[in-house]
């Protein structure tokens, strides 16, 4: 079905306003002020290490109600120990966990106690992929991520995504930082491929300009063939 010739000017003209509108880039740094909060190779933790979210399996000789497979470290990093309590376990390595619990024991409840403590079960590692991308969600994390990779991961960007507004937010030892990069200028080897760790967040911005064309195309589709034609 053809357009009534009403209703070009009046799409034309919304296409146009868009198209002139302002997109205004985040305060966030970019170029290469952005890798200076999300650099090319990130920090990671050791995996040797305890983190929140670990199951630990810790073992006391002798001691049934204080064996279990089930201390889960919580959000702020802690077991709860029955007997002794509130025990810090994130960042620790099993070996200095084990020490801890041996010494708090030993102090008051149990002669020489004997323990043994393991992680049974690492946190799951993800990073999230928000805003113009074809399935945006959470996806696991690996020691290779990078943001090309974590986009791919999100079956590539929307239609009408802005590809120089990536945003990447971090938080690194209670700071919240954040950068914006051009994925075009990535894909073509004029800036690095960052890496994405667990706990990430990439944005992808939104481009008002395709965004109106996008729709334009879908309210008219004989748009090309009546072009051509004429």
């Amino acid at each position: 079905m053809m357009l009534g010739n009403g209703r070009w000017p009046v799409l034309l003209l919304a296409l146009a306003a868009a198209g002139c509108g302002t997109e205004r880039p985040t305060s966030l740094p970019g170029g290469p002020a952005a890798y200076r909060a999300i650099p090319v190779t990130a920090a990671v933790s050791d995996m040797g290490e305890i983190a929140p979210g670990d199951r630990l399996s810790i073992r006391v000789l002798g001691e049934p109600e204080l064996t279990s497979d089930q201390y889960v470290v919580d959000d702020s990093g802690r077991i709860e120990v029955p007997l002794i309590g509130d025990v810090g376990a994130a960042g620790h390595t099993p070996g200095v966990l084990r020490d801890e619990l041996a010494r708090r024991l030993g102090a008051r409840f149990i002669r020489d106690p004997q323990v043994a403590v393991n992680i049974a079960q690492h946190h799951k590692e993800v990073f999230t992929v928000e805003g113009q991308v074809r399935e945006p969600g959470r996806y696991e994390a690996s020691s290779d991520m990078t943001l090309l990779g974590a986009i791919a991961m999100a079956k590539g960007t929307g239609t009408a995504a802005r590809v120089d507004e990536v945003v990447v937010m971090r938080d690194v030892n209670g700071q919240h930082l954040g950068a914006r990069f051009d994925i075009d200028d990535i894909r073509m080897g004029r800036a690095p491929d960052p890496q994405i760790v667990s706990g990430d967040k990439v944005v992808v911005g939104y481009s008002a300009r395709k965004g109106a064309w996008h729709d334009f195309l879908q309210a008219t589709p004989l748009f090309n063939i009546f072009y051509l034609i004429h």
